[in-house]
C-alpha cells in the first residue's frame, strides 16, 4: 500500500489540491484521505478506488512474480 500512498499524494500535490479539497471531490471523509496518505494498513478499497478514479486509475490484480520456492 507505500506505493499508493506515494502516489496519491504525489498527484494531489501536482494538482495543487489540500487534502481537504482531495477528500471533498471524492467524496470521501478528510480522515480517510489522511489515512491514506500515511499509508494506513487497513482501508476500504471501495473509497480508495474513489480517490484513485479522480487521477484517472484504480486499483486491479496484480500477478506477483513468483519464487524459486513457490
Amino acid at each position: 500500500m507505500e506505493e499508493i500512498a506515494t502516489f496519491i499524494k504525489m498527484k494531489r500535490r501536482q494538482s495543487k489540491l489540500t487534502q481537504l479539497e482531495l477528500a471533498e471531490r471524492a467524496g470521501v471523509g478528510l480522515r480517510f484521505i489522511r489515512e491514506l496518505e500515511s499509508n494506513k494498513a487497513t482501508l476500504r478499497l471501495d473509497k480508495v478506488n474513489l480517490v484513485l478514479k479522480l487521477f484517472g486509475h484504480t486499483i486491479g490484480p496484480i500477478p506477483m512474480k513468483r519464487g524459486i520456492d513457490s
